[in-house]
């Protein structure tokens, strides 16, 4: 006779055998080929938390160097809930762009498309980026940098840090913030109320990268929080401005009167919600990069004291050879007279990480160094991030 003990330590036993299973697939995917080695970490939340600590913008992430040393330069995890190959690989990185809109396309993990919105095309297909590239060089490229841009900000620094210095220390970053939201919103919005202008400008400093921290964290959930508010108040305030410009059909030359027009040219892949997206990743993406860039290569330049000196003495060179002393840079003296300057930019560029991942999907089978790359299994990126194993 079974009694109900037996019947208890039956179901235990199945679920035990269950979990177990169900633990063991979660450590070994399946995969049509070869996995590369790594370890999954813990079962739905993998190893995002490990992935979340903290690094200086100009420095590998703690989280790959480990995994680099222990695994090599590809290895798998799983971050975001999405089961992930990681490749510091420069050849398999090469085959991935190079098979951009054939064998791999952007995908990115739920969390991003929630903080960036759905209709963000910079989340969505590669063969969209050139596209995006050459609309948004019409607002922050060469011609406009020797038109307009360069004075403005030369005049604007000017002004701003001599007012800073006199204060004593500060922040560089959050200064660079502020010039470049009050320079980049009426050339993105130009026509706006000044307390319209007032809020949107608050919105957008509002909009920070504070929830990429400790993912799991209370005051990271706050920040998220936060962040998904203002994203929505900005984009409420861009889309009004939208219809408002729609509806009267002026055109005074911002960026907003860009979108429009491309808008209204057929077969156009804007609609209302990805053009209002457009102009507010613009908006984040110019503050952040250039914020971050223009630090680090204070940063760079303290601890160096010859490069320094050397600026120093090219810019005196520059004051000293102009007919109008109170002129501010031209385009022709940034080009011509500030040969080191552009050195110390470039190297800038080098050693700052700017976009440190770069997420790919593999839309069919591809075998890259023996590694069997599909559509139905480990989510991979780009440059940092690979494919789909």
């Amino acid at each position: 006779m079974i009694s109900m003990w037996d019947v208890a330590m039956f179901i235990l036993a199945l679920v035990v055998v269950r979990i177990s299973h169900w633990l063991y697939r979660w450590s070994n995917p399946k995969c049509n080929g070869k996995l590369p080695p790594g370890s999954m970490g813990f079962p739905i939340i993998g190893e995002t938390v490990d992935f979340f600590r903290p690094s200086a913008f100009n420095e590998i992430s703690p989280f790959i160097k480990k995994r680099m040393i222990r695994y090599g330069p590809l290895f798998r995890t799983s971050i975001f809930g999405s089961k992930t190959v990681v490749s510091t690989d420069p050849d398999v990185n090469f085959n991935i762009f190079r098979e951009e809109s054939t064998s791999f396309e952007a995908g990115y993990p739920d969390i991003f498309v929630k903080v960036f919105g759905k209709d963000n095309l910079f989340l969505q297909g590669v063969n969209v980026h050139k596209y995006l590239k050459k609309l948004t060089m019409q607002l922050i490229g060469p011609e406009t940098l020797k038109q307009t841009m360069i004075g403005y900000i030369d005049k604007a620094i000017h002004d701003h840090f001599r007012l800073k210095a006199s204060q004593g220390s500060f922040d560089v970053r959050k200064g660079v913030e502020d010039l470049v939201v009050a320079y980049m919103t009426p050339k993105l919005i130009s026509d706006l109320k000044p307390e319209t202008q007032s809020k949107l400008i608050d919105n957008l400093h509002g909009f920070t990268f504070d929830w990429f921290q400790s993912f799991f964290s209370l005051s990271t959930r706050k920040a998220l929080v936060k962040v998904l508010k203002s994203r929505g108040e900005v984009i409420k305030l861009m889309k009004d401005a939208l219809r408002k410009r729609k509806e009267s059909r002026e055109k005074p030359g911002d960026f907003l009167n860009t979108m429009l027009e491309e808008m209204e040219k057929e077969g156009s892949i804007f609609d209302q919600g990805s053009a209002v997206n457009l102009i507010f990743i613009l908006s984040v993406a110019t503050r952040e990069g250039i914020s971050i860039f223009t630090a680090l290569t204070v940063k760079f330049i303290s601890k160096n004291p010859k490069v320094l000196a050397e600026l120093k003495r090219e810019h005196k060179a520059i004051l000293e050879n102009r007919k109008d002393k109170e002129a501010g840079l031209s385009w022709e003296e940034y080009r011509h007279n500030m040969t080191f300057t552009n050195m110390v930019i470039n190297e800038s560029l080098r050693m700052l990480n700017s976009t440190p991942f770069l997420f790919r999907k593999a839309v069919h089978d591809i075998e890259i160094k023996g590694k069997i790359y599909n559509s139905g299994g480990l989510d991979c990126g780009g440059c940092t991030f690979s494919g789909s194993l």
